[in-house]
């Protein structure tokens, strides 16, 4: 995945810590928000994965560490079920703001609460999936309950969960008591999927039929059959990423554009903000592009990239013909390339010392059984290939407009 760090404020003016993972080699046609589970982080495996299949599905995915959790700044002890639906609402302005509005949001265990809870909020978000979530933010409560008098009597209390040490408030209590599901599925009018393991021993499966029949349609269960609550085996979470990708595509704009046509041999197209370049040569299409550092996406190889390409796979090819046709015994070639400007001050056409040429390094490896004659031939093959004589010699370009 291509991942950007980033960060926001929450309505206290702290930083929270983000990353942005965009698709490898396309433009996303959707946003989405990744909720991550009780006093976990966003980079959490089982994040990680689902945010990757949804990445190869087109979406990009910004999940983040609540308040006073993971990189994020704050103090846990003073945040509650109500600030983490705060974060997500700030998550989603962040968004709209800086990218695109989210349409999907994610969320796993009481993180799959919270995202209902702040669906309401969010007119831009089409669909909803949630994952091991209980039906009611209350039951979160369980995991301390062997502390729960301490808290009523102290107001705080130090307890492990997960083996950490997390510090819990009654205010925290307080708050899950004002908050109801149902309250909030009735009136709700948005694309539901819920995804819950008939094994999970943390929220039970009674959690997931209670959102299912509360929720209006759309609406849709999966079962993640053999799976554990934090989904810690790979293929289940990299399971549920794909049944939620493609669950949403019915419900996302795949904002999809004309298919680029032409009858040339090479076409390109550049739309909307950054660089991002399809490129269509005959039957074949990809994509171009700068690196994030200059303002692009990193979506695709430079053009450059793609003329030492050019010239690496001309002269790959050029030399396999000429082996084939000797039969020498050769597994295997490789062509390594970079490209710089070097300063022409021994060359005959510089006009000045501060005049610079372009310099192409290439360097070939095969893997054979080859006299050092056989190689010294191979050389000077290379410098034979169509794409190098082009270089080489004096190209005009003639342009004009269609």
């Amino acid at each position: 995945m291509n991942t950007e760090k980033i960060e926001f404020k929450n309505n206290d003016g702290e930083l929270l810590s983000a990353r942005l993972d965009f698709p490898l080699e396309s433009k996303p046609h959707s946003f989405a928000i990744f909720a991550h589970c009780f006093t976990c982080s966003k980079n959490l495996p089982t994040v990680k994965n689902i945010a990757r299949s949804l990445n190869q599905n087109g979406i990009a995915v910004l999940r983040f560490d609540f308040t006073g959790l993971g990189d994020s700044e704050g103090e846990f002890e003073n945040t509650n079920f109500s600030s983490n639906v705060e974060d997500l609402v700030l998550a989603a302005q962040y968004l709209e703001q800086n990218y695109q509005a989210p349409s999907l949001l994610v969320g796993h265990s009481l993180g799959g609460a919270a995202v209902y809870f702040a669906a309401k909020e969010l007119p831009s978000i089409k669909a909803i999936a949630s994952i091991g979530a209980p039906s009611n933010p209350k039951h979160v409560a369980h995991l301390f309950k062997d502390n729960l008098c301490i808290i009523e009597e102290k107001g705080i209390a130090e307890l492990k969960i997960g083996g950490r040490p997390f510090t819990i408030k009654k205010q925290f209590l307080d708050d899950l008591e004002t908050k109801e599901m149902k309250e909030v599925l009735s009136p709700l009018r948005k694309a539901i999927l819920v995804l819950h393991s008939p094994q999970d021993d943390i929220v039970g499966i009674e959690n997931a039929a209670e959102i299912y029949a509360a929720a209006h349609h759309p609406k849709s269960f999966v079962t993640l059959d053999g799976a554990d609550h934090l989904l810690s085996n790979k293929v289940d979470s990299l399971y549920a990423g794909n049944v939620i990708a493609n669950w949403a595509s019915r419900y996302l704009s795949t904002q999809e554009t004309d298919e680029l046509k032409t009858n040339h041999q090479v076409a390109v197209r550049i739309q909307g903000k950054g660089y991002t370049t399809e490129v269509k040569a005959k039957e074949h299409s990809f994509l171009a592009d700068e690196p994030i550092s200059v303002g692009g996406n990193n979506f695709g190889p430079t053009p450059y990239d793609l003329l030492l390409a050019s010239l690496g796979a001309c002269t790959a090819m050029t030399l396999k013909m000429y082996i084939d046709r000797k039969e020498w015994t050769v597994s295997e070639i490789k062509v390594h390339l970079n490209h710089s400007k070097d300063y022409a001050t021994d060359s005959s056409n510089a006009q000045n010392s501060d005049e610079k040429i372009d310099f192409i390094d290439r360097t070939i490896e095969i893997k054979g059984e080859l006299t050092e004659q056989q190689k010294e031939k191979l050389l000077s093959i290379a410098d034979k290939c169509p794409v190098h004589k082009t270089l080489d010699s004096e190209t005009k370009v003639m342009t004009t407009f269609a």
